[in-house]
């Protein structure tokens, strides 16, 4: 029997439906380590003699790659691919497939609530309450605001959308410029350094950089509004993290609310454990609907590879 090797972390615990349907289709389905992103000894044992990899956001070197004696396709149980070393790949002929806005619902409202958190310093708030403490924060609203969405996708196109019907005016970036039914008087298309200099709140939804040199480095930090907002559902590259931190020590960022980071788990708490960092544990598309949609979507396209 051919070989399909799954590794998404949300895939991994316990079997999903679609995955099982593979078997019908006489694969061999095998799991890396449960609720764990697999390292690259465990990939270099787990992939040769696989012909199909649904692949989760683990990052893949090009050692893992040339072990890979079979592979035929990868299929992404989302829609980023900047964890493959994609060159490589191309080089060696296996297709790359991707589980395009399965889950841009549930990585928008993740955003959505992040941002509506940092306004209102409710973790801040629920975590002194429990610790025996009546704290507060004065807030704000977001209805008025100037929010900066960066890369205005299948994500952060519905990021744009929710935010505009909350009574935001959305600047945003993306080369593509997309349409997002969002009035002509509610939306404005603009470059990164007047997005950066004129909003309130920032939140990311675009790929890393090449380079993975951050968006939101200490130049771009320095331009931001007093007491800005920023949101990152995207990639932890996009922001230099040391600089978020002594922009946060003084108080230039009011705060950070971010899904993502360099290290998952992060070893260092100098970031999710600073008082005006909202952090979650890369849960931005670990919905049961957002699972659903893109598990089905990945396997979909493994049979169509597979299976012409």
């Amino acid at each position: 029997m051919e070989r399909i090797l799954v590794t998404p972390r949300s895939l991994t615990a316990a079997p999903h439906p679609a995955v099982e349907r593979l078997r019908a289709e006489r694969f061999d389905v095998v799991y890396c380590t449960p609720n764990a992103l697999p390292d690259e000894a465990e990939l270099r044992r787990l992939l040769p003699g696989t012909v199909g990899w649904l692949a989760g956001v683990e990052p893949v070197s090009a050692a893992a790659i040339e072990a890979a004696d079979a592979l035929r396709v990868v299929s992404r149980n989302g829609s980023g691919v900047d964890n493959l070393p994609m060159p490589l790949l191309a080089a060696r002929g296996v297709a790359v497939c991707r589980a395009d806005g399965g889950n841009a619902a549930g990585v928008a409202e993740l955003a959505i609530a992040l941002a509506l958190s940092a306004l209102r310093q409710i973790p801040f708030a629920d975590h002194g309450l429990k610790g025996g403490e009546w704290r507060r924060r004065r807030g704000r609203e977001i209805r008025g605001r100037t929010v900066g969405v960066v890369g205005c996708g299948a994500i952060g196109g519905e990021v744009a959308r929710l935010f505009a019907a909350l009574g935001a005016s959305i600047l945003g970036h993306d080369p593509a410029r997309p349409a997002l039914a969002i009035s002509g008087d509610r939306l404005r298309w603009t470059d990164l350094p007047t997005l950066f200099r004129e909003s309130d709140l920032v939140t990311f939804h675009c790929p890393s950089m090449p380079d993975n040199r951050p968006l939101l480095d200490r130049a771009a930090m320095a331009a931001l509004r007093d007491e800005a907002i920023v949101v990152n559902t995207a990639r932890a590259s996009l922001v230099d993290e040391d600089a978020m931190i002594e922009a946060l020590d003084c108080g230039r960022v009011f705060a950070y609310a971010t899904d993502v980071f360099p290290e998952e788990p992060p070893r260092s708490h100098r970031l999710p454990g600073h008082s005006r960092v909202i952090a979650t544990s890369h849960i931005g598309g670990f919905t049961q609907e957002s699972v659903d949609r893109v598990t089905e979507l990945a396997v979909e396209n493994l049979l169509r590879t597979l299976r012409p």
